[in-house]
């Protein structure tokens, strides 16, 4: 499995609308998606940080729905920070397998719906050292 890219950092925040003027000012960031994924608990803004030649990275402010949800759990535990990284990947059903049989422990056993139409999965911080790992297979041309 090769990773084509860091696609984005994930950070939880309490409130997208105070922060996201503040990746804007100090950083000249655009929004250019905002959605609630129910299912994960969250609403969601990515922030463009480039667009190269091997596809765009982005900063994702995650702001909980709901105390209860991964995100929200952070929040409490920890306060506003880095909550994980993500890799791009251009097969992410091979992915999985590869990691699944080298062992590793999967948060997400098939993938989920993720930002925009992609497809998702995490890897158990365990299994990375400590740091919350998704994988992203993006819709065509993102």
């Amino acid at each position: 499995m090769l990773l084509s890219r860091i696609d984005h950092v994930g950070i939880a925040v309490a409130s997208l609308a105070g922060t996201i003027p503040l990746y804007e000012e100090a950083f000249g960031l655009t929004v250019v998606h905002q959605e609630d994924n129910d299912r994960q608990g969250v609403r969601e803004a990515m922030l463009l940080v480039n667009n190269g030649e091997a596809g765009s990275s982005y900063v994702q402010l995650l702001e909980p729905l709901r105390e209860d949800s991964p995100v929200g759990k952070f929040l409490a535990k920890w306060g506003p920070g880095i909550h994980h990284i993500a890799y791009g990947v251009a097969d992410i059903d091979s992915a999985l397998a590869a990691l699944t049989t080298i062992g590793f422990d999967l948060v997400n056993k098939t993938p989920v719906h993720g930002t925009a139409g992609s497809r998702i999965a995490f890897v158990h911080p365990k299994a990375l050292g400590g740091v919350l790992t998704e994988l992203v297979e993006a819709v065509e041309g993102h």
